[in-house]
C-alpha cells in the first residue's frame, strides 16, 4: 500500500441537514445543534451541510426559529470548517422559479451569513436554470474570495441517461464557471460498479472535483463509495451514525474505518465520531419514542433499485391509493410511472417532478383513461414551465393535456420581471433585517406567521391569549 499516492477521500457531514431531513422531515432544533460544534469543528470535515433543502420551511413553519439566525449561530460556532446548503437553482428554496434578482440577493444574503460552498441543482438537469446562481457566486467570490458554487446532477436512469450523456453535462457545467460538481444521487439507484464506471468515466472528462451524494435507501450505498473512491471520487456525503441508514446517508464513522490504512485514509479521530455519536443518540432515542423517527424509514427497501423509484414517492403513491380504496391498483401505477415519465420527456425523478410524475400514473390508472384528467403541475410541464427536459415531450399528450396552447422553450425566469422591490413594499411592516425579504419571497404565508410570532415574543405577548386566527395578540 505504501508505494500508492496519498488521496484522502473528503467527508462532507449531512446530520445538521440532509439526515435528518430524510429522517425526522427537518425538525431538529437550531438548540440542540449548537452543543456540540465545537467538538465537530475538531474532525477536519470537507465540510458540514446545515442549510438549504427544506431547513429553511420547517425552521419557519415548525420550530417558529429564523433560519437566518440558525445559519449565523452555526457560522459562529464552526470556526475552522466550510458550512455548505443545498439550492434549488432558479428555484432558490422555494417551489416556483423566481426572477434573477432574487436569486442574486438570496446567494449574496446565504454567503455574508456563513455559507461556504451553495450545492446548486435543478430538478429536469436543466443547465439554463442554475447558471444565475453560478453566476452570483462567482461574482462574489471575484469581489470577496469567498463563495464555491457546486452543481449537482440529479442520478437518475433511462435510455436518455447514457454515460454520454453525464460525460458531456460534466464538460458543460466546467464550462459554466462552476467549482466543483456533485452527483446527486437522491433515491440510491446508484449502484457500486456503475458509480466506478460512472466516477472515471467523469473524470477523465473534466478537472473539476467531484463529489458523491446518495442515500441508503436501496441498501448498497456504502459499497457504492466505496467503489467511487477507489475510482477517484473526491469527497463523499456521509452523516454521524445515530442518524445514518435508511433514507439517510452512510454511517460517517464506517466509512472512515473503511478507508483507515489504505491511500484514502481520511485521517479522522474515531474517539471524536464517537463523542459526536454519544451526543445524538438520546435524541435518536427520543424521536423513535415520540414517533418522529419512523422504524418504516430505517430500513432497506429494494423496490426502488426494482421499480427506479424513489422511496418518498412510493410512500405519496401508496397514500393516495389509500385514500381512493385502490390499494389493489399498486402493480398498474407501478407500470404506468415509466410511460408517463416518457411522455413528459423521462425527467430525473426528485422533488417536484418525482411527485409530478406519481400523481399523474395514478390520475391515468384511476380513471381508466390515460390523460382524462391531468394535474395543473402535469400541465406546467408540458408547457415548459419547469424547464427543459432530456427528451422530446410527447406530442399526443399535449394535444390531449394543452391544446392549441403556447410552449415556452427559453429559460423559464427569462419571463420573469425582477421582483425584489415589489416583494419589499408586500411586507415592509415586518421587516427587522434585508434577509426578511428573502424569507417572505420564498414562503410568504409561513413568513408572515412567523413574523407575527417574532414580534409578539419581542414585545412579551402572551401567546396563550393570543387570538392567533384573527392576529390579535393581548399584552
Amino acid at each position: 500500500m505504501s508505494e500508492q499516492i496519498k488521496k484522502p477521500v473528503g467527508i462532507t457531514e449531512t446530520i445538521l441537514r440532509d439526515a435528518h431531513q430524510s429522517l425526522i422531515a427537518t425538525r431538529m432544533p437550531t438548540d440542540l445543534m449548537l452543543p456540540i460544534v465545537e467538538t465537530m469543528d475538531k474532525v477536519g470535515y470537507h465540510s458540514v451541510e446545515c442549510w438549504g433543502g427544506a431547513t429553511f420551511d420547517a425552521s419557519l413553519r415548525f420550530l417558529k426559529e429564523d433560519p437566518w439566525e440558525r445559519l449565523r449561530k452555526l457560522r459562529d460556532g464552526f470556526k475552522n470548517t466550510k458550512l455548505q446548503m443545498l439550492f434549488r437553482g432558479q428555484n432558490i428554496l422555494g417551489y416556483r422559479p423566481y426572477a434573477d434578482d432574487v436569486v442574486d440577493s438570496f446567494v449574496e444574503k446565504s454567503i455574508a451569513n456563513g455559507i461556504d460552498i451553495i450545492r446548486i441543482f435543478d430538478c429536469l438537469n436543466d443547465l439554463r436554470n442554475l447558471q444565475e446562481a453560478v453566476n452570483a457566486t462567482n461574482k462574489i467570490k471575484a469581489r470577496e474570495g469567498r463563495g464555491h458554487a457546486q452543481i449537482a446532477l440529479s442520478y437518475t436512469l433511462g435510455d436518455a441517461y447514457t454515460m454520454d450523456y453525464w460525460v458531456s453535462t460534466a464538460k458543460k457545467i466546467e464550462e459554466m464557471g462552476a467549482d466543483s460538481i456533485c452527483i446527486k444521487d437522491m433515491a440510491g439507484l446508484l449502484v457500486p460498479y456503475k458509480a466506478a464506471e460512472l466516477i472515471k468515466a467523469m473524470k477523465e472528462a473534466t478537472k473539476l472535483p467531484i463529489q458523491l451524494h446518495t442515500h441508503y435507501t436501496s441498501g448498497v450505498a456504502s459499497m457504492t463509495y466505496l467503489k467511487a473512491v477507489e475510482a477517484g471520487v473526491d469527497v463523499i456525503d456521509c452523516a454521524i451514525s445515530p442518524f445514518a441508514l435508511g433514507t439517510s446517508q452512510p454511517a460517517t464513522e464506517v466509512m472512515v474505518e473503511t478507508f483507515k490504512g489504505t491511500p484514502y485514509d481520511t485521517g479522522f479521530d474515531q474517539n471524536l465520531l464517537a463523542e459526536i455519536a454519544d451526543y445524538f443518540r438520546p435524541y435518536r432515542e427520543k424521536c423513535l419514542e415520540t414517533g418522529l423517527l419512523s422504524p418504516k424509514v430505517l430500513g432497506v427497501n429494494i423496490k426502488t433499485l426494482l421499480y427506479q423509484v424513489p422511496g418518498g414517492m412510493l410512500s405519496n403513491m401508496v397514500s393516495q391509493l389509500k385514500e381512493q380504496n385502490a390499494e389493489d391498483k399498486y402493480e398498474d401505477v407501478l407500470r404506468e410511472i415509466p410511460n408517463v415519465r416518457k411522455d413528459l420527456g423521462e425527467p430525473p425523478l426528485v422533488t417536484p417532478s418525482s411527485q409530478i410524475v406519481g400523481t399523474q400514473a395514478v390520475f391515468n390508472v384511476l380513471m381508466g383513461e390515460r390523460y382524462k384528467m391531468a394535474t395543473k403541475e402535469t400541465k406546467a410541464v408540458l408547457r415548459g414551465e419547469y424547464g427543459q427536459t432530456i427528451k422530446p415531450m410527447s406530442q399526443e399528450v399535449i394535444d390531449k393535456v394543452i391544446p392549441g396552447e403556447e410552449r415556452i422553450t427559453c429559460r423559464p425566469a427569462d419571463l420573469i420581471e425582477n421582483e425584489m422591490d415589489k416583494l419589499e413594499s408586500e411586507m415592509k411592516e415586518w421587516k427587522q433585517q434585508d434577509e426578511d425579504v428573502l424569507s417572505y419571497a420564498l414562503f410568504p404565508q409561513v413568513a408572515v406567521d412567523f413574523f407575527k410570532y417574532r414580534q409578539a415574543q419581542q414585545e412579551k405577548v402572551d401567546l396563550t391569549q393570543a387570538d392567533t386566527k384573527n392576529g390579535a395578540y393581548p399584552v
